[in-house]
């Protein structure tokens, strides 16, 4: 005869029971090992870096244990993470079938760009060129910036709105270039306000062309880096490019070319209308700003900010947003933009009493690009 148990003993039991479920359920799985064999035609050092630097970048971001032997990669942990590795350096492998060198800032952003998710394949995105001159060429570097390129393909106005340093202003000058070398335009005009906060032309000294070229300065340095210098004089005489203020845009009808406006969070809601309506037949127009760097004097309301409101819902127009994560100069940039918009966010919630106490905001050194 099997004796019952009593209630304390099946209680008992249950309770083991369950512990030990418990026990097994916390014991994570044994690693496993996944081997990426390399091709031949890849060179170990132009994966791995010289020294082995790309392969300590990776061995510090990934959750696995990476050991190299002749041409195989083993990667050591749990299946989700060595699934994560092997995409890393399955991507940093298109790349050098790309024609590109690996970089310590290349290697960044694949594994940010894998983190992130999304459709693109960082290599796709990393490798779209839009112009080579004498060995150096323009590309995209994050998957923001790629979505602004391709928006500026598929659309015939785009907003590019960010902090300093995204690139926002220097894509689109180089697709300005290329669409006036494969004949989609045959001008291009750069403009940008010429009055800043607490700056009025007629108290700066020279002629205004003297006045007016620190403004624009921006614009010829990037033309320079994308067109043979000797050929910007020519090219301005004709008519080809053209660099100019603001305001010398009022009256006109602007066809067949490709126009920047820059800097536009320093126009106002009346003078962006008065931009975008010159928009003539053949051209496309790529205005770019950011919100958080506004010059006006007075008070005045940024075209920029409001303009998106007021163009929602109308087809072929595009905003572009890139972050901090699209910072492309000095990784501290992208670091200092964070911090500010943190600040930012603790006076708005500190409301308006935090807001009279800040330091009042004079006139500043001109930023020397975006």
């Amino acid at each position: 005869m099997v004796a019952t148990p009593t209630a304390r003993e099946a209680s008992a039991q249950a309770a083991a029971t369950s512990a030990s479920s418990a026990d097994l359920r916390d014991v994570a799985p044994a690693p496993v090992r996944t081997t990426i064999t390399v091709p031949d035609s890849v060179s170990m050092v132009a994966l791995l870096g010289s020294g082995d630097e790309l392969l300590r970048l990776v061995e510090n971001e990934v959750d696995t244990d990476v050991h190299v032997r002749g041409n195989e990669i083993a990667v050591t942990g749990q299946p989700a993470d060595n699934a994560f590795a092997v995409a890393v350096f399955d991507e940093l492998i298109a790349l050098l079938g790309t024609g590109q060198a690996l970089r310590p800032d290349s290697v960044r952003r694949v594994i940010g760009m894998l983190r992130a998710g999304g459709a693109e394949r960082p290599a796709d995105v990393l490798s779209l060129d839009i112009l080579s001159r004498r060995g150096r060429t323009i590309r995209p570097k994050t998957l923001n910036q790629k979505r602004y390129v391709d928006a500026i393909d598929a659309h015939t106005i785009v907003f590019g709105i960010g902090p300093a340093g995204t690139g926002k202003t220097y894509l689109a000058m180089a697709k300005a270039v290329q669409a006036l070398q494969t004949k989609q335009v045959n001008r291009i005009i750069l403009t940008r306000p010429a009055v800043e906060a607490g700056e009025r032309l007629g108290f700066l000294p020279g002629t205004l062309s003297e006045k007016i070229d620190p403004y624009l300065r921006p614009l010829y340095d990037a033309l320079h880096d994308m067109v043979d210098p000797e050929s910007i004089p020519r090219l301005m005489a004709a008519g080809t490019i053209e660099v100019a203020p603001l305001a010398y845009m009022r009256g006109r009808t602007l066809n067949d070319a490709f126009v920047i406006l820059d800097e536009a969070q320093n126009t106002t809601a009346e003078q962006m209308k008065m931009f975008l309506t010159r928009l003539g037949f053949g051209s496309k127009i790529v205005v770019t700003g950011d919100v958080t760097q506004v010059d006006l004097p007075g008070g005045a309301q940024s075209g920029l900010r409001i303009v998106r409101d007021i163009l929602d819902g109308i087809d072929d127009v595009h905003f572009s947003n890139l972050t901090s994560a699209d910072v492309v100069r000095h990784r501290l940039v992208g670091d200092i933009v964070d911090a500010y918009e943190r600040w930012d966010a603790s006076r708005a919630k500190a409301g308006p009493a935090s807001a009279a106490q800040a330091p009042v905001r004079g006139s500043r050194p001109r930023r020397q690009g975006s």
